[in-house]
């Protein structure tokens, strides 16, 4: 039993042991093919592979990718493993010798290196799913004819025999690429350079015409006199083709060997010599067009291109169809929010409340700025118009906040000093000493603070405000001004009286109350009211006499009452204590007698 028992844990042992080496030669193992991405469930969409991704962000140089796109069973599989020097058993699988055929798109593990104008370079070769084969939808081989065309440097085309119309058709999606990103003016950063297209012909008879021969007739315009709209479409694309001449080149390559199922297990020397001799010219071809792949000015490394793959795959499986717009939006998707940002730091650095005629006026000139901004740097010529339709509308956005804020700083602005200029005619209504001047110097520079420092929208609405209260207040301490002024004087004139007489002696203080004291008493009573008396002249004197000796430039007697009153009644203790003593029979002012001296003179009542 004990026997038993260690040989099951030697077993487990070797089981785990064999687990371990497994998964770390297949990730140490790269002499083979990885995939990349892989169709998902039902067929109609791409998803990622991490088994290839790992590999790739593994590559530190620069990366240059040669993709070969064709029909299904075109033998594309076998012409790369041609251009790597790979057999059949090491290299890509090959569909007649294999049940598992190329699903999706798949790298070689081993890019080769290349020094490209002095810049090492790791090219990866790419194999892709061949197109019209049965049970997938042709939006499918859209997404791969697409993401191929992105991904690649070098874009070869592998066609047998022939190039038909539908050849020229799935070339719709790279002429669109090349009129959205390929015009841009040299010496800008361009979201990136469509890659080489490469039209390879696999012919078994190379006499007859040259194979850029047909290429140029495949791209002449067909007639079209019923105006079909397919054979238009076919048409542009031709004509776009044409134009982009300089972007493609044309190549014929003979058939291997006549037996095509053995392949795979034929040596060099046991294949067609003009087809080793076009196959290595072929190498070289490709070798001379491959550069690497330049995204938004940049080269990428390993991560940067898998970045760049996992956006691409996104744009194109956006929607039902891939398009052309979707990787627009993509590559202009972080220059658009530059330019947001750049907007709003322009807004941002204003300071709020502004008159709103001031915040337009900022806001056209940040919008121009930032306008110009995406002009300059966006990708794409026809489908751009969404992204900056788009900018235009955050821009809208950003400034409805910004009217919001102004409104909203204005508000508490304009709410503030009215709160002040309120509280300020609260203040003048109730002075100790009533003075019209100094409510009117008040009300002045109130009225002028806020009409200086309120701006902004709300300013309109609390001007409104502003002057009925301020018309409020100016009638309220006018109608009150003259009463309090007459019953100040009244008592004003009592208490001198009283100081006259009975504190300091002064007997013309106190001749002086009296008169002052009969005199508003019986003018009231000869004229029935004390408003009568407002419009006598002698009012008017005394009351421009009060204001000047209660407020004026040099003095605001209702701020130094209390400091004046107090002095005033130092003065008075100091005269009535010390005024005689020191200046003796001879005071300045008639004084009453003391005690001593009212036996001889007394004063009659």
């Amino acid at each position: 039993m004990g026997h038993r028992r260690h040989f099951y844990l030697v077993h487990l042992l070797w089981i785990c042991l064999g687990l371990w080496a497994s998964g770390s030669s297949s990730i140490e193992d790269l002499h083979r093919a990885f995939p990349i991405v892989e169709p998902d469930p039902g067929h109609t969409k791409l998803q990622l592979s991490s088994e290839g991704l790992e590999i790739l962000e593994r590559i530190a140089n620069p990366i240059a990718a040669v993709a070969v796109i064709g029909p299904y069973r075109s033998g594309k599989s076998f012409l790369l493993n041609q251009l790597l020097s790979l057999s059949c058993y090491e290299g890509f699988g090959v569909g007649h010798m294999r049940d598992t055929k190329t699903k999706g798109i798949w790298v070689w593990g081993t890019p080769v290196e290349l020094d490209i104008n002095g810049v090492k370079t790791s090219v990866l070769y790419l194999d892709t799913e061949g197109f019209e084969s049965v049970g997938k939808s042709n939006v499918y081989d859209d997404r791969i004819f697409a993401l191929a065309t992105v991904l690649s440097s070098v874009l070869i085309y592998n066609l047998p025999e022939t190039i038909r119309e539908a050849d020229i058709s799935r070339l719709s999606f790279a002429v669109e690429l090349a009129e959205e990103f390929y015009g841009r003016v040299k010496g800008e950063d361009v979201a990136f350079e469509p890659a080489k297209l490469l039209w390879l012909i696999q012919r078994d008879f190379l006499q007859g015409k040259s194979v850029q021969e047909m290429v140029d007739e495949a791209l002449r315009r067909v007639p079209n006199a019923n105006g079909d709209k397919n054979i238009d479409q076919v048409n542009q694309i031709r004509e776009s083709l044409a134009i982009m001449g300089d972007n493609s080149t044309a190549f014929s390559l003979p058939q291997p060997h006549l037996q095509r199922t053995k392949l795979c297990d034929l040596n060099d020397d046991e294949l067609d010599p003009i087809y080793i001799k076009k196959r290595e010219q072929l190498k070289e071809v490709v070798s001379s067009v491959t550069r690497p792949k330049i995204v938004q000015g940049k080269m990428l490394s390993g991560k940067e291109f898998v970045s760049f793959l996992k956006q691409i795959l996104e744009a194109l499986n956006k929607g039902e169809i891939p398009s052309t717009g979707s990787l627009v939006e993509v590559f202009n998707k972080k220059i658009l929010e530059q330019c947001l940002k750049k907007y709003s730091d322009m807004m941002g650095k204003i300071s709020l409340p502004l008159p709103e005629q001031a915040l337009q006026d900022a806001h056209e000139k940040s919008r121009q700025m930032t306008i110009k901004t995406f002009d300059d740097q966006h990708f794409g010529h026809h489908h751009a118009k969404r992204s900056a339709m788009q900018l235009e509308e955050e821009i809208e956005k950003v400034y409805k906040n910004t009217l919001l804020a102004n409104e909203y700083q204005s508000s508490k602005l304009c709410e503030a000093l009215y709160t002040k200029c309120e509280d300020k005619m609260d203040q003048l209504q109730v002075l100790r000493l009533p003075s019209m001047a100094k409510f009117n110097a008040g009300f002045l520079q109130c009225n002028q603070s806020f009409e200086d420092e309120c701006v902004g929208p709300s300013k309109r609405n609390y001007e409104q405000r502003m002057i009925k209260m301020m018309s409020k207040s100016r009638s309220l301490f006018i109608k009150e001004y003259n009463h309090r002024l007459f019953n100040w004087l009244v008592a004003f004139s009592l208490v001198m009286v009283v100081i006259g007489r009975f504190v300091i002696k002064f007997i013309l203080i106190e001749v002086g109350a009296w008169v002052m004291f009969i005199f508003l008493e019986t003018y009231t009573r000869m004229f029935w009211s004390a408003e009568t008396l407002y419009y006598n002249p002698v009012w008017h004197f005394i009351v421009a006499t009060w204001e000047t000796l209660v407020y004026n430039p040099v003095l605001d007697l209702d701020r130094w009452a209390i400091p004046v009153v107090l002095l005033g009644i130092l003065f008075m203790l100091y005269w009535r204590c010390y005024g005689r003593r020191k200046h003796g029979s001879h005071p300045l002012l008639p004084l009453y007698g003391n005690q001593k001296d009212r036996s001889t003179r007394l004063r009659s009542d």
